[in-house]
């Protein structure tokens, strides 16, 4: 997607990443969507972190068990329940955040184990270190990068954990490279995140809100699980898929805008939410490369 135009449609990468990093720096100093409803991203409005949390998998303990304003409601799924982890592993976040999947896997890998979370946002990872300072989580640590270009180590992963983050890359070939790329031999990738199940119509393609939105910018799902093929995985697996819910597609303040603007009918919308999905991947690096 490096070249759409339109007057206030994506343009280029640079323009992307550039808002997405502005977006989401806001809601890391305003606390998330409920405090900041005018701000697009993957969740409706009017809920909290924790009711969106709990509709895409995690629990009370969970929730409760991480530093106050480490969970903004910002994710699509639980990856880290399904990533099997264990005492010791290397676990790399792709698109920390806050820091939340941090630190439950490094509840789960204890002390001998290692999270490294990245993300490209400053504002991000300055509530992500707070928080793990306030927590004390010694085993994690938190890393200013692109997940095109990972601030890590070739082989370096056992597990490579991402919650809708992704789609938000127009990159998504460079970032399953480099995930391939550091984790080790015998290494997984399970990851989080929302697909296409058909074309979008185009008004939403081209809204950069909506692509920050976490909308615009998803893939195809045969377009994504080709690109994780394409990088060098093997074994994967489409763990779970579900329709996005059509709230948080219909509550999304550029969707909204671009409905109001299309005159969308009600069995349009409907059909529009039918084309998102929110869908959990497992990968592996194979042990002979």
């Amino acid at each position: 997607m490096k070249t759409k135009t339109g007057k206030k449609g994506i343009q280029h990468e640079k323009d992307i990443k550039k808002e997405v990093r502005k977006r989401y720096g806001q809601m890391a100093c305003c606390g998330g969507p409920q405090t900041a409803p005018d701000l697009p991203c993957c969740s409706g409005e009017g809920n909290s972190p924790e009711d969106l949390s709990r509709k895409i998998g995690y629990n009370d303990a969970e929730m409760s068990s991480v530093p106050e304003g480490a969970n903004l409601g910002l994710g699509c799924g639980n990856p880290v329940a399904l990533a099997s982890l264990k005492e010791g592993d290397v676990v790399l976040d792709l698109g920390s955040g806050a820091g939340f999947d941090c630190f439950l896997a490094a509840q789960r890998v204890g002390p001998s184990g290692r999270v490294i979370g990245v993300d490209m946002t400053p504002e991000m990872l300055e509530k992500a270190r707070d928080n793990a300072r306030k927590g004390g989580y010694d085993n994690t640590e938190f890393r200013l990068g692109e997940i095109e270009h990972l601030p890590v180590a070739d082989n370096s992963a056992d597990i490579i954990i991402s919650n809708c983050v992704i789609n938000l890359s127009p990159e998504k070939d460079k970032v399953f490279r480099e995930a391939f790329r550091v984790l080790k031999p015998g290494g997984r990738l399970m990851v989080s995140d929302i697909v296409l199940l058909k074309d979008l119509p185009e008004p939403i393609r081209q809204s950069i809100e909506a692509y920050v939105g976490c909308v615009a910018g998803a893939s195809l799902k045969d377009e994504y699980l080709g690109e994780i093929e394409a990088a060098g995985f093997a074994d994967i697996k489409v763990l779970d898929e579900v329709n996005f819910p059509v709230e948080f597609v219909a509550d999304n303040p550029a969707v909204k805008e671009i409905i109001r603007n299309m005159n969308l009918t009600a069995d349009k919308l409907r059909d529009l939410a039918t084309a998102v999905a929110s869908i959990k991947i497992a990968a592996v690096k194979p042990r002979i490369t």
